[in-house]
């Protein structure tokens, strides 16, 4: 766990009413009775067939430690909203349950849980709204991001959407997008923080700030190299290109890349590449930028670009800001005590039903193939599956196995465990059956 310089920690990451709700469960003796929590989805967004669990680790290692600080106690305390029962409670509070899910990469279908919170009543109650803030946010970058992978037919995908996010999130945003496919960040922070590799070279007020176009690459060139990519699109394209290529041979090397950033992409870059080839440059590269997402990737397929800059649809999660997780309740120990059994619990609402008890995903796979999710009441997996659930946190302790490259890898297999079929743009409805006990 890390507290930040205030003294405002991820423990305090958290909804008014949770707390109301841990005051009255202190009050009426359940706060300390054991609970399964599980964070699951009841649907997809329209059109998409699977969706990717990104943030595990990184909530492992906010809830390792968890408490609040000093300077959170005293905050609670001096409010006057909540009763001194509460605050002292909070002050000996430290999250010692156990937590499994989804490792980071792994694809997920409706009602399946991607995380489980096995704890006391009281402190699940105190982790909801961190676990859905974190897996909400990094699931929804992910599913976007995998989607656009796929829509790139392999070609370069650079993730720069910063400056269209949070300052906080854009780090992470970066990070979910690596995980699913992306080549490169444009994000420092995330480079720093997360091993990712990082990527950029100007932007069109650098050549505005210049005499002229030809002075700008000149300088950009004379600074980066003639291997640099040049942004061509400032004023008119094919002169941008003509001086581009001209820039890179003043140094006697050839042009490594031209990016063109606005009017018809596709029309653009069959342009560019016609003039790149009459101009003796086969090797540039062509990469395009411009409020891109995974359909204008898919129209873009027989485009001759190399490489593709995407910001805005990939960090709010390409128009579905949700990954639409919840967290609910699905088994309690009705009397306190580490040995007393749990009972399965559910809601019947309308709409928001619950499947009761604690379960185990599985994914079976027939000839390396995925078929349909499994969910046991035990956790040996049947025959023919692989299990989906990891332990994040054992006794309170970030216990979580793998590395964000070791995710990486293992989100690339999992999607390849689908069909090309199950994989396509438009899907209408998941891609997986989902088994449950009984």
């Amino acid at each position: 766990m890390t507290v930040e310089p205030s003294g405002i920690g991820p423990a305090l990451r958290t909804d008014h009413y949770e707390l109301t709700m841990l005051d009255a469960a202190l009050g009426s003796g359940v706060a300390g009775h054991r609970a399964v929590f599980e964070v699951f989805t009841r649907r997809l967004p329209p059109g998409r067939g699977y969706g990717v669990v990104a943030g595990p680790a990184r909530l492992a290692g906010m809830l390792d430690g968890l408490a609040f600080s000093p300077v959170e106690l005293e905050w609670l305390a001096s409010s006057g909203r909540f009763s001194d029962r509460l605050v002292d409670h909070l002050g000996r509070y430290r999250f010692a349950g156990d937590v499994w899910g989804h490792r980071e990469g792994e694809l997920f279908m409706p009602d399946t849980p991607v995380l489980v919170v096995e704890t006391t009543f009281g402190g699940g109650l105190l982790l909801e709204t961190l676990v859905l803030s974190v897996l909400n946010h990094d699931s929804a970058v992910a599913a976007a991001a995998a989607r656009m992978h796929e829509a790139a037919c392999g070609r370069q995908l650079i993730e720069m959407g910063a400056r269209r996010s949070h300052e906080d999130a854009a780090v992470d945003a970066s990070r979910a997008a690596w995980l699913a496919g992306f080549d490169t960040t444009s994000n420092l922070a995330a480079g720093a923080r997360y091993g990712i590799p990082t990527s950029g070279t100007s932007a069109h007020a650098f050549t505005m700030a210049h005499p002229d176009e030809p002075a700008a690459f000149d300088a950009q060139v004379a600074a980066l190299g003639p291997g640099t990519t040049l942004l061509v699109d400032t004023y008119d394209i094919t002169e941008g290109i003509e001086r581009a290529v001209a820039a890179a041979r003043r140094t006697g090397g050839e042009l490594g890349a031209i990016r063109i950033d606005s009017g018809d992409l596709a029309v653009e870059a069959r342009a560019a590449r016609r003039l790149l080839d009459d101009l003796g440059s086969p090797g540039t590269r062509i990469v395009l930028s411009g409020d891109l997402d995974e359909h204008r990737l898919a129209a873009l397929a027989d485009a001759p670009a190399d490489a593709y800059g995407v910001g805005t649809s990939v960090v709010t999660g390409s128009g579905q800001p949700t990954a639409e997780l919840v967290y609910k309740l699905v088994a309690m120990a009705r009397e306190p005590g580490a040995e007393v059994p749990l009972v399965p619990v559910a809601k019947t609402s309308p709409g928001k039903a619950t499947r009761p008890g604690r379960v185990w995903a599985h994914r079976r796979l027939v000839d390396g193939m995925a078929t349909a999710d499994l969910l046991t009441t035990g956790p040996s997996p049947p025959p023919g599956c692989r299990t989906l659930h990891v332990q994040l946190v054992s006794a309170g302790r970030a216990v979580y196995p793998y590395t964000l490259d070791e995710d990486r890898a293992h989100h690339l297999v999992a999607r390849a465990e689908l069909s090309a079929q199950a994989r396509r743009l438009y899907a209408p409805g998941p891609v997986l059956a989902v088994q449950r006990p009984g």
